[in-house]
């Protein structure tokens, strides 16, 4: 008779409460699923019943060679097995076996006894037979008690396997709170741009990564809830400078003033005042863009993954991880051929704008004067 037809069979009789106590699950299901599973369940050399330590018993010990016990099972009523865990692990410490079964007949608790952790922390698998598919039961039953596969040791490294496995799936979980609070953090671009874009695809319009930041920033986790359109694209409110022109707002698109050394010039949005100033600051000074240059770089060498770069003299300086289509799509090309990246919000804008005020040796809200918005 098959495996898998054992199991059906033990999972019915456990619906229609065959198994009305310990001896009956002893009996009618783990002695059996033993014989099935290939061990000479009557040969009590090797598979031992009522198996002595020290005056206390374990109900069997698995033997190889036979007489040496390889793993224990502790079998309980059905619903029953809940806490009996610490004396089956003392048995297992006093003999040294590498695996440990638990088994109330419907459930079974495959464990490493020399794992780390507590006890559920050495679970390697919980199986069961009535919520599991009979293939499934019968693949993992075959997996660590095969009597094959534990004489042979595969049993015992196919626990471990799971068991590592197990174990890097709870430190990935315990760790993803960290590395999300640590992308908050840092403002990291990639993550910025994937929420800009989401934005974008399902509203058509594409916040700029400053409002992107202050958005999570606020959120401080993942949103459990997904925030409505208006929600996204509402900037964050910064406090005006009293010193700087107003912005004209007519019928048409918001037109943008700023007064470099007492004239006023006009510009289409932000990034258009960067570009523009920096075209001005070359005119005067044909160094001005390399050595503005130089300052990003070394910028971006200090702080790496806080620090963007908002010019460069080649194209492929521009932003950290995109291709040359992106990097063309969101820089603008000045007349010395210098590259000015475009994809940047107000607050990275002004800085950017500072630091070239910084280079060219001028008074920032005194030579150079720019309302950039709220």
């Amino acid at each position: 008779m098959s495996l898998e037809v054992v199991i059906e069979d033990i999972r019915n009789g456990i619906k229609t409460g065959r198994f009305s106590n310990e001896a009956a699950v002893s009996q009618g299901i783990v002695l059996r699923l033993l014989d099935t599973l290939s061990w000479p369940a009557y040969d009590t050399q090797i598979v031992c019943p009522e198996y002595s330590l020290g005056g206390r018993r374990v109900d069997y010990a698995l033997c190889h060679p036979p007489g040496r016990p390889i793993a224990f099972i502790e079998v309980k009523q059905i619903g029953q097995s809940e806490g009996a865990e610490r004396q089956l692990f003392e048995y297992a410490f006093h003999e040294g076996v590498p695996l440990a079964i638990l088994t109330d007949g419907r459930e079974w608790n495959f464990f490493l006894p020399a794992g780390q952790g507590d006890y559920g922390d050495r679970r390697v698998y919980k199986l069961d037979l009535i919520e599991r598919e009979v293939s499934e039961s019968a693949t993992r039953l075959n997996r660590y008690l095969n009597y094959e596969a534990i004489k042979s040791g595969a049993a015992s490294k196919n626990a471990l396997e799971d068991y590592n496995n197990a174990s890097r799936v709870k430190q990935m979980e315990s760790t993803l709170p960290r590395a999300w609070e640590s992308l908050l953090a840092e403002e990291d671009e990639i993550l910025l741009e994937l929420v800009a874009d989401r934005v974008e695809s399902l509203c058509g319009y594409k916040p700029n990564l400053d409002m992107v930041a202050h958005f999570l920033k606020k959120r401080g986790k993942v949103p459990e809830i997904a925030p409505s359109t208006n929600q996204l694209l509402k900037p964050p409110t910064y406090p005006p400078h009293p010193t700087r022109p107003r912005n004209s707002v007519g019928t048409g698109p918001v037109t943008i003033v700023f007064i470099f050394k007492g004239k006023e010039h006009s510009a289409r949005n932000g990034k258009d005042v960067m570009v523009k100033i920096f075209e001005l600051l070359a005119k005067r000074d044909a160094t001005f863009l390399d050595r503005l240059d130089v300052v990003f770089h070394n910028q971006k060498l200090k702080n790496k993954k806080k620090t963007r770069r908002a010019l460069a003299k080649n194209l492929e300086d521009l932003y950290d991880n995109k291709d040359m289509e992106w990097k063309t799509k969101y820089s603008e090309r000045l007349s010395t051929g210098h590259w000015v990246g475009t994809n940047y919000g107000i607050r990275e804008i002004e800085g950017f704008i500072q630091t070239a005020c910084e280079v060219a040796s001028l008074d920032y809200g005194k030579d150079l004067i720019v309302n950039l918005g709220d």
